[in-house]
């Protein structure tokens, strides 16, 4: 009788919502909107005038899955560094621009890939709409209108009484609608707040009432565990709703980390190809091994695997099994021993003490072996419970 394999067959990873319509721009080789994949930015923490703490920096990130980079410009010598960190970074980098509207030309001219603008941060800037939209329509530069709950224009603030999701609306298309009077619509707007709940209502409102595309953001969102709570339970929101086509997990972190959690949110919701996936039991009194050692060894060994790539790592026989059973690979462990499965099927038992060198010897073969097939990195998951 032949056997018959148990493990999950391969399903098309689908997205979770249809995506909102939205216009398409280009930010360098990146595109933004019109249905193109979301992409995951963050900011560098350098002095940008420092252009090789920068770039060091940049190059950090685009290993770490960062597709677009923002740089802060708040002087004459970040401006006059732009230049030089634009043509040599891997990624697209995107001017952040406060205060002075003249930095805003200088992003430009250095050929920055876009620049994000703060209306309510700089002064007179509407009357400065005409010359910036010509200078950007003469190179093609897109600029993001990022509107933050904490420079708010104060004629809104007067009229709203705090940042609203109204306000924050009412601001960013309004400078929308200025940029329109020249004609210039390569606009990507984003209506950032620490409250995840104003901001989940902001970006809501601004999808019901333009086709830009839309940058998502909790704004000042804390620590790292903080952080990456409020954006996963915001971005979750819109994004389930197909609201949002670029992201940055804002924290108070390494950059790199913002860029690890904003990809594992797409992954989780089905909008990015899963790359390796652990999947883990939290434990319980049934637990005969130490899971949560076990998972940490197995993540660790793991760490950097592209492929994609499910590992089991279960620590009872209530739902082991079943779980290791449906990974690419796994081990259901209890009485002082593994059952290692691939690929739905039991290939050896082994003493608890060799559960993680045998896990990572399998996963390996399994990587190889995918790598031959021409297996694109990015797809399923790995479990450890």
């Amino acid at each position: 009788m032949t056997a018959i394999p148990l493990g999950v067959p391969e399903v098309p990873v689908r997205p979770i919502a249809e995506r909102r319509v939205s216009r398409r721009i280009q930010v360098g080789p990146v595109a933004v909107g019109g249905g193109a994949p979301v992409s995951v930015q963050s900011m560098t923490t350098t002095r940008t005038s420092d252009i090789g703490a920068t770039l060091q920096q940049i190059a950090e990130l685009t290993a770490s899955g960062c597709q677009i980079v923002r740089v802060a410009c708040p002087t004459q010598d970040d401006a006059d560094a732009l230049a030089t960190i634009a043509r040599k970074s891997q990624i697209p980098v995107i001017a952040d621009i406060h205060f002075q509207p003249k930095y805003v030309f200088a992003a430009i001219e250095a050929g920055c890939a876009a620049v994000r603008v703060n209306p309510g941060n700089i002064k007179q800037f509407d009357d400065k709409v005409k010359e910036i939209a010509r200078a950007a329509r003469d190179h093609g530069t897109p600029i993001r209108i990022g509107v933050n709950a904490g420079s708010l224009d104060r004629r809104l603030l007067q009229k709203y009484g705090k940042a609203t999701p109204e306000a924050l609306v009412e601001s960013a298309l309004w400078e929308a609608s200025l940029f329109e009077e020249h004609g210039f619509r390569d606009i990507k707007i984003s209506v950032k707040h620490n409250d995840p709940v104003v901001m989940v209502e902001a970006y809501q409102l601004l999808a019901e009432q333009c086709d830009y595309p839309l940058h998502l953001g909790v704004t000042e969102a804390g620590p790292a565990f903080q952080g990456t709570i409020k954006s996963a339970v915001a971005f979750g929101a819109l994004l389930s709703r197909g609201v949002g086509d670029t992201i940055r997990v804002s924290l108070s972190a390494p950059p790199a980390e913002e860029v690890k959690v904003g990809i594992q949110i797409l992954e989780s919701l089905g909008l990015r190809q899963r790359r390796l996936e652990i999947v883990s039991c939290p434990s319980c009194g049934r637990a005969q091994v130490d899971v949560y050692k076990l998972a940490d060894e197995v993540t660790a060994g793991l760490e950097g695997m592209e492929v994609p790539l499910r590992v089991a790592v279960m620590g009872c026989v209530v739902n082991g099994p079943g779980e290791a059973r449906e990974a690419d690979l796994g081990v259901a462990s209890g009485n002082g021993k593994g059952q290692i499965f691939v690929k739905g099927e039991v290939i050896k038992t082994v003493p608890e003490s060799k559960i993680v060198e045998t896990l990572i010897e399998e996963a390996m073969k399994i990587a190889e072996q995918m790598e031959q097939d021409g297996v694109a990195s990015g797809g399923p998951a790995v479990t450890v419970s």
